[in-house]
């Protein structure tokens, strides 16, 4: 066994290594960069990150080939499936108010790892998703001037005919991307004015198009004769909710975006609730007017709103609708080229990603070489990308971090309070660390023995914590809650607090997966009969439940003044559940574009970040000296110190044993 022991060392070091959690300062609130946004800021960011192409063109594609006018019914779920991630992202953001969003989130409650993946793919997801902005930007653009601008690239500069990629180079969409990154660059003030400016115009746009659309409705296009309201049925009405869900993923803007708020506490969770309400009831009407105006078969997909009004006669109308589509999509753009620079900047400072993007520019507090490298690699993906293949690989990493998001919230929730600091942390450390007595522990012990000892020994502090065991007060976090002892102590009781809640966090992940695997490929691809499919939903459906019980069971971190998301571990259990079910229905030439980016990124992780993270730096090294304390079977508690060589610089310095109590020597003998 002692020779397993040495030989597994190496690997357990190695997985400790990867599972290293963020140790964060204990002043959260002290950064590098400025905090200057308000709540209305924060709120503008997220609304801008939601409500931009997607209101003036997925409304028209999801009403007229999934779900018809019931689409506003899709939107309706779509943004209460969406409020779930959107309260972890809150909670977090206040908790943390540190940038990084997601990635900051895992590192901080989950592993390095793991925290280095979502990071990874999150970097990939703001680059495609401002590159599709940008493409749909240019080809909206180009529509109005009937496509003149496409068919002059083509003719006088160049045309590709190659798999995967443009027909042709859209200048216009990186041209774009590249007067964006040169005025992020300015600041953080001048980006939120820019996006104050475009969102004023959208909202007034939006605002046109629900007065002047309701005084043009017609109820009769959502009549029998046209359809009725739900022609595709139910299963119509929840397809259009997969793909109105995508609609919403703009709101962790505003958790990217903590460490440069006045007050996040107060200003992330509040702006959070305000931009998803505000984007949903802009969905869920201007779907409606839309449907109303026209009927929904007539649509056309790529200009529903603005063919809309032109059809009723208002052709005016239609170029009001494209001002307000080119600001929204501006607004998006600026989302993007916002919240990428300081994902990176939050990996390079942590010392995963190279260094050379955490720095800050003296005059604008802002990471001007991350802004400006990642704003021109957007630019060059928007240049030879359409924009189907940009949108059909850009599901995949927004989904994975709201599901790491919402474990990591069940993770840090029942996990025991961290005692060591980042100051106590870069210290000499004491190679035999022992707990110092709070006061009410010394005044119990007094009150044992009649006197206040100057050193208490362990077998004091074992007893005290048996005490303490006994007692009926409030359990620590991610101990069993008192109510449930008797039944499952005995099972449960002898591990260490929060490690039940980490492997049923892990069992909750996969059975999961497990389920929405049967669920979507059951039938079709893996055509297992129905006794044999329904066994399967049963089994993992209990597996599912079962994890969520065990972490109900125990005892969460008491309230904290900032926001909390209620009904944890359930709220955040069903957005997991939620998201791998949507990751399940995307393509498999999805899922291999995503494994060859993964593989890319442990590539830089593994031959850089593993090497220069900061936490790894400040691990303390190995000592030459341990101490080991064994309880017998009996309850006897034995102290041993092992011999070892000294170091060098401490050769002539005494060392001083730890004298046993007189229990201890008893116990000996």
């Amino acid at each position: 066994m002692e020779n397993c022991g040495r030989g597994c060392a190496p690997g357990v070091r190695f997985c400790q290594k990867l599972n290293r959690v963020k140790t964060l300062d204990d002043d959260v609130m002290a950064t590098s960069l400025k905090r200057c946004l308000s709540t209305v800021d924060l709120a503008l960011l997220g609304v801008g990150g939601m409500v931009g192409s997607g209101l003036y063109v997925l409304t028209g594609t999801v009403a007229k080939d999934t779900a018809g006018p019931a689409v506003v019914v899709s939107f309706l779920i779509a943004g209460i499936a969406s409020l779930m991630a959107a309260l972890c992202y809150a909670e977090f953001g206040a908790r943390v108010p540190k940038t990084g969003s997601a990635y900051m989130f895992t590192y901080v409650s989950v592993g390095e790892i793991w925290a280095f993946l979502i990071g990874w793919n999150v970097i990939l997801e703001y680059m495609i998703g401002g590159a599709a902005v940008a493409r749909a930007w240019s080809g909206y653009l180009d529509s109005i001037f009937n496509h003149t601008i496409q068919n002059f690239t083509e003719t006088h500069i160049m045309r590709w005919d190659v798999p995967f990629i443009a027909h042709y180079p859209d200048l216009l969409a990186a041209a774009i991307l590249l007067v964006a990154t040169f005025f992020i660059s300015f600041g953080v003030r001048v980006s939120s004015w820019l996006n104050h400016i475009f969102s004023v115009v959208s909202m007034v746009v939006i605002a046109f198009i629900l007065v002047f659309g309701f005084m043009l409705a017609d109820t009769s296009n959502w009549s029998a004769k046209e359809g009725g309201f739900a022609p595709y049925g139910l299963s119509g009405v929840m397809a259009g909710t997969a793909t109105c869900f995508y609609a919403f993923v703009g709101f962790d803007v505003i958790a990217a975006s903590s460490e440069e708020a006045r007050n996040p506490q107060k200003a992330v969770p509040i702006a959070t609730a305000i931009s998803l309400a505000l984007a949903a009831s802009a969905y869920m009407l201007v779907s409606t007017v839309l449907t109303l105006i026209v009927p929904w078969h007539t649509l056309d997909p790529n200009s529903a709103l603005s063919d809309a009004f032109f059809r009723r006669g208002y052709s005016w109308a239609g170029f009001i609708v494209a001002i307000g589509s080119i600001c929204a999509m501006n607004t998006v753009l600026l989302s993007n080229l916002f919240s990428l620079p300081r994902i990176v900047y939050a990996m390079a400072e942590d010392g995963l990603f190279f260094s050379v993007f955490s720095r800050v520019n003296p005059v604008t507090k802002v990471p001007v070489i991350a802004i400006l490298v990642f704003g021109s690699l957007m630019a060059l993906l928007a240049l030879i990308f359409d924009l189907e293949a940009l949108v059909q690989f850009l599901s995949i990493g927004t989904l994975l971090a709201y599901t790491f998001v919402a474990a990591s919230i069940i993770v840090l929730r029942f996990q025991p309070e961290k005692t060591q600091t980042k100051k106590d942390s870069s210290a000499t450390p004491n190679p035999n660390p022992e707990p110092s007595p709070t006061a009410s522990d010394a005044q119990t012990m007094a009150e044992e023995t009649g006197e206040l000892k100057e050193y208490e020994s362990f077998s004091d502090k074992l007893q005290l914590v048996e005490m303490q065991k006994k007692s009926k007060e409030r359990r620590g976090p991610g101990q069993l809650k008192a109510r449930w002892e008797p039944y499952l102590d005995r099972i449960l009781g002898d591990v260490e607090p929060g490690e039940v809640v980490a492997f049923s966090v892990l069992a909750l992940m996969v059975s999961a997966v497990s389920l929405c695997a049967v669920l979507v490929f059951g039938t079709n691809q893996l055509q297992l009969p129905t006794w044999s499919l329904t066994l399967l939903v049963v089994v993992f459906g209990l597996a599912f439940l079962l994890s969520l019980a065990l972490i109900w069971v125990h005892e969460q971190q008491p309230s904290l003044k900032t926001f909390q998301v209620p009904l944890v571990p359930f709220i955040p259990g069903a957005s997991i559940l939620l998201n791998v079910f949507l990751m399940m229905k995307l393509s498999p030439l999805t899922w291999l574009r995503f494994a060859i980016w993964l593989t890319v990124g442990l590539l830089v992780y593994f031959g850089y970040g593993i090497w220069h993270s900061k936490e790894g730096l400040r691990e303390p090294q190995p000592r030459n000296m341990a101490a080991r304390y064994v309880v017998l079977p009996s309850g006897s508690l034995v102290e041993t110190v092992q011999a070892v060589q000294p170091d060098a610089q401490n050769e002539t310095t005494p060392r001083h044993t730890p004298t046993p109590s007189s229990g201890d020597q008893q116990d000996k003998r």
